[in-house]
């Protein structure tokens, strides 16, 4: 019980995520997105998913995002840190369509 609370409560996360010293986050993200291993040079794990949207120049008002397996609401990717080996799946949403006559 005490295991589920830890992992639904990203602010609990994010206050043991402080903690972790500044050398073990030299290493460049890998996350496997949509299928696709990318590596972000620029990103060191862990980081924020808030940070990983914007690092791949999406409109987080478009977009939904599940992390290993778990959909994290746009309030929470600011509060939901992703690290290397993370996998998320990451959905667009487009509007449009063909008007009828």
């Amino acid at each position: 019980m005490e295991l589920q609370r830890w992992f639904r409560e990203p602010h609990s996360l994010k206050r043991r995520m402080s903690a972790v010293p500044a050398k073990l986050s030299t290493m460049p993200l890998t996350l496997v997105i949509n299928g696709q291993e990318r590596v972000f040079g620029s990103l060191a794990s862990p980081v924020l998913l808030a940070d990983v949207v914007t690092e791949m120049n999406l409109k987080g008002d478009r977009v939904a995002v599940e992390h290993n397996g778990t959909i994290i609401q746009r309030a929470c990717w600011s509060d939901t840190f992703v690290g290397t080996g993370d996998r998320l799946e990451v959905v667009h949403f487009v509007g449009g369509g063909l008007i009828a006559r």
